[in-house]
């Protein structure tokens, strides 16, 4: 059975600088306002889940991060408010009989409130079906993000306040690194941090998921080793408690998550006719009212890095965007009110997956309304047949029985609304084994951003009766200027003994495409900072998917600045400005 408390939560603690007063709440409590405040700047941060308990058989996911909110809230003076802090869940427990016992999942973290806002506690994660954590910390603008996907034996990580759980292995029954947390401007405290996903002493390496960065706890290893407790007051996650291979005991239990934690600044107004010593006094203090920029609409694409061909073809990475390309994948512009001069954001762009069987890396742009995530493109399919889920599905495999019909990997996972991605194509085979001798083996292409990997079906010795091998195409996106297509699927191929047929053509959008050379079906790579996944190769393993990009438009009157210098200003012909990333940074808004 799973405990259901986490982690310990404290007193209240209040910091006084001249007219501006900061408090911090570790435990429920009230605050009451001074005469002059009108406006707070609060972090309300709610408790993290339990990571699971381990099984028999694999290691636990890790907990999600709770929920967080950080913003100006307009308050009454001299008005006493209730501040509650959500306690951390609490983790999966081990039972003690019989060895054949189910998994059990760890509880989930409670709100903490205040103000009138709430920020959601970190659900239960826990998927009887799965070995590890396949879901995220709470849901909402912005208070957390996606757990990882398990693989046999290993748990995965759960998602962070600033970053997605990392996926278990390779190698098989390695668990993965819970989510990165994310840095407060009120308190300048990281915090948020996802659980890591525990490993199975029976696996090469035992190794256990990493705790995320801010406070989650980490994974288990080894035989019958606990999950490790999150840090009191963080809101991270639990770590998952490791694979025991029948152990019984109380040692694979998963870690408690972390309780959450209220902090509070108060904004006092200057007001009347000040003397130079008394400016000076205020700004020092804080308490000197601040120039804040006139509310304006903010426009982005966001496309993550895309899957690798391995057998079947790249998914493409996930596409989102508030506008400037087809109208059912717009999502809307982030509208900024009170937004101070010189307000960073943190931009992260996700690389295109490695290689071999890969699936790419998520690409995040992070203001302080909203994160955006596109999740990397799913890797197309190994030789167990089925491609990988992601932004967009991975292709994938299929080999005679006659009759055999694969589906490729799901698109839009985790899923989006508007849909950032589409599944990898459906291979069906009809035929028999080719009067060359040879199998006959068809490769379908990934999914992109605007359609599915084309579906196909093969008949004797390698023949195209139905369908394209081709990869889904991308979107096209006018947002810097020139219409630019991102998010396409990589192209699949056949083969016959040793004979080939021509490779499909990847989705317009980056994908890769996939040639005949009269030898072999020689792939190509992703195009970098288009998210396209990778064409397929069955001889070489495949090839690599593109890299993500993230691409900001805001109107004339805002100034940007971006870094490192790598990434890219311009202006548009009617006077917007737009910011290119290319690369990791930091954009600056003016």
């Amino acid at each position: 059975m799973a405990r259901t408390n986490g982690g310990l939560i404290g007193k209240r603690n209040v910091t006084s600088f001249g007219k501006c007063k900061v408090t911090t709440f570790t435990s429920n409590g009230n605050i009451c306002t001074t005469s002059t405040t009108r406006v707070v700047r609060a972090k309300i941060l709610a408790g993290g889940a339990g990571g699971n308990t381990g099984h028999v058989s694999h290691g636990g996911g890790g907990g999600g991060a709770g929920g967080y909110i950080c913003e100006d809230i307009n308050v009454c003076g001299s008005t006493q408010y209730a501040m509650v802090v959500g306690a951390g869940g609490g983790g999966g427990a081990h039972p003690t009989s019989p060895i054949s016992y189910p998994a059990a999942g760890g509880v989930a973290g409670n709100n903490s409130t205040g103000f009138g806002k709430t920020a959601t506690g970190a659900p239960s994660h826990f998927n009887p079906s799965c070995a590890g954590s396949k879901y995220s910390g709470s849901s909402g603008a912005p208070q957390s993000n996606a757990g990882g996907t398990p693989q046999p034996r290993g748990g995965a990580g759960g998602g962070g306040a600033g970053g997605v759980g990392g996926d278990a292995g390779p190698p098989q029954g390695v668990g993965g690194a819970g989510g990165a947390g994310w840095t407060s401007p009120v308190d300048c405290t990281l915090h948020g941090g996802g659980g890591g996903g525990a490993g199975w002493e029976a696996s090469s390496g035992a190794g256990a998921g990493a705790a995320g960065p801010g406070g989650g706890g980490a994974g288990g290893a080894g035989t019958a080793n606990a999950g490790a407790n999150a840090d009191a007051n963080k809101g991270g996650g639990g770590g998952g408690g490791a694979g025991d291979c029948g152990v019984q005991g109380t040692k694979s239990a998963g870690g408690n998550g972390g309780s959450g934690i209220v902090v509070v600044k108060e904004l006092n107004k200057a007001s009347g006719v000040w003397n130079l010593r008394s400016q000076l006094k205020a700004l020092q203090q804080g308490t000197w009212p601040k120039l804040l920029l006139a509310s304006f609409n903010m426009n982005y694409l966001v496309v993550a890095g895309g899957g690798s061909g391995s057998s079947g073809a790249g998914g493409a990475g996930g596409y989102r965007a508030s506008g400037f390309g087809p109208s059912p994948l717009q999502g809307s512009a982030l509208t900024f009110s009170g937004l101070e001069p010189g307000a960073t954001f943190p931009v992260t762009i996700g690389a295109g997956a490695s290689a071999g069987a890969n699936s790419g890396n998520a690409t995040t742009f992070s203001p302080a309304v909203n994160t955006i995530t596109s999740a990397g493109g799913g890797r197309g399919s190994p030789d167990d047949g089925t491609g990988k889920n992601g932004g967009s599905g991975g292709g994938s495999r299929v080999y005679p029985p006659e009759g055999a019909i694969v589906a490729a990997g799901s698109g839009n996972t985790p899923p989006t609304d508007p849909s950032q991605g589409n599944p990898g194509g459906t291979i069906t085979f009809t035929g028999s084994i080719g009067p060359q001798g040879g199998a006959t083996i068809g490769f379908s292409g990934g999914g992109g951003a605007t359609a599915a990997g084309s579906a196909v079906t093969i008949a004797n010795n390698f023949t195209i009766s139905s369908g394209s091998l081709d990869g889904g195409a991308g979107a096209p996106n006018t947002i810097l200027g020139p219409d630019t297509s991102y998010a396409g699927g990589g192209g699949g191929y056949t083969q016959s003994g040793a004979s080939f047929v021509a490779g499909g053509a990847g989705g317009a959008g980056g994908g890769g495409t996939t040639t005949y050379n009269g030898t072999d079906c020689g792939g190509a790579a992703g195009a970098a900072n288009t998210g396209g996944g990778a064409g397929t190769d069955y001889s070489t393993g495949g090839f690599a998917g593109g890299s993500g990009i993230v691409v900001v438009r805001v109107p004339s009157a805002r100034t940007l600045a971006v870094s490192p210098g790598t990434n890219a200003l311009s202006t548009h012909p009617g006077g917007d400005k737009i910011a290119k990333f290319t690369v990791s940074g930091v954009l600056t808004v003016t």
